[in-house]
């Protein structure tokens, strides 16, 4: 799996560095984590076939990870018309949402495929499956477990407080990545937790400049894990 950061900052975007959306390819195919980023641009601006795309999953609709949407599926409405890309959204009245904006530009658009996201096993295509476990930084909001060519990944969206909802899946020692939020509490409560994990690489993503030191210092904790700070255009392969 070929994992890059589009976007990872937190809720504004800063200098080089985009709001919210992880692009995960395996096997040429396409899927994303959140969508704060012109998707599509992104895609043509790498040479990937704007057809390789084959699922969005969405962790929480604020908009700092779902302003780029709008452009996706206005584009695969009525351009791209040949993406098949299931839409996985927390709140499924978002799908009309998007429906009637998309009809303001009075393109002959098609229906797209919006899903809900609930608990448990939200996807498998034979290629990648994903599994949704509730948070708390609103009231419907997820993380992600991913699972592709016999690796797993954990993205964490955004958190309460790793006290309360630390991501279930990166307790699993099988994991070989957690993608962790950095902007909503101090990084360094994450170690209790981490530290029983058996994660083996640990990237702390969407986080904000006054919580750099928090992060520097869990890092500096974590001995024997991987650790890097996520930036645009940062690539991991697992």
């Amino acid at each position: 799996m070929k994992i890059t950061f589009l976007g990872s900052s937190h809720g504004i975007p800063e200098p080089n560095r985009k709001c919210s959306c992880t692009m995960i390819e395996t096997q040429n195919r396409v899927y994303f984590i959140d969508m704060g980023v012109m998707a599509i641009n992104e895609l043509t601006n790498r040479g990937i076939p704007i057809e390789s795309a084959k699922g969005v999953f969405i962790t929480h609709m604020h908009g700092d990870h779902t302003n780029g949407l709008f452009s996706f599926c206005d584009l695969i409405s009525w351009y791209y018309r040949s993406v098949e890309a299931p839409i996985f959204l927390p709140k499924p009245e978002a799908a009309s949402i998007i429906t009637d904006w998309i009809a303001l530009g009075c393109h002959q658009s098609r229906a797209l495929d919006f899903r809900a996201v609930n608990e448990g096993l939200i996807f498998d295509d034979g290629f990648i499956k994903i599994t949704a476990s509730k948070t708390l930084h609103n009231e419907r909001s997820f993380s992600y477990l991913v699972e592709a060519e016999g690796k797993r990944i954990v993205f964490s969206g955004d958190l309460a407080d790793p006290s309360k909802d630390f991501p279930k899946f990166a307790l699993d020692s099988k994991t070989e990545l957690c993608v962790l939020e950095g902007a909503h509490f101090p990084a360094d409560r994450y170690f209790e937790f981490i530290e029983k994990s058996g994660i083996k690489q640990l990237c702390i993503n969407h986080y904000a400049p006054w919580n750099i030191p928090n992060i520097q210092k869990l890092f500096a904790q974590l001995k024997q894990i991987k650790t890097v700070f996520a930036t645009d255009g940062l690539i991991i392969e697992i």
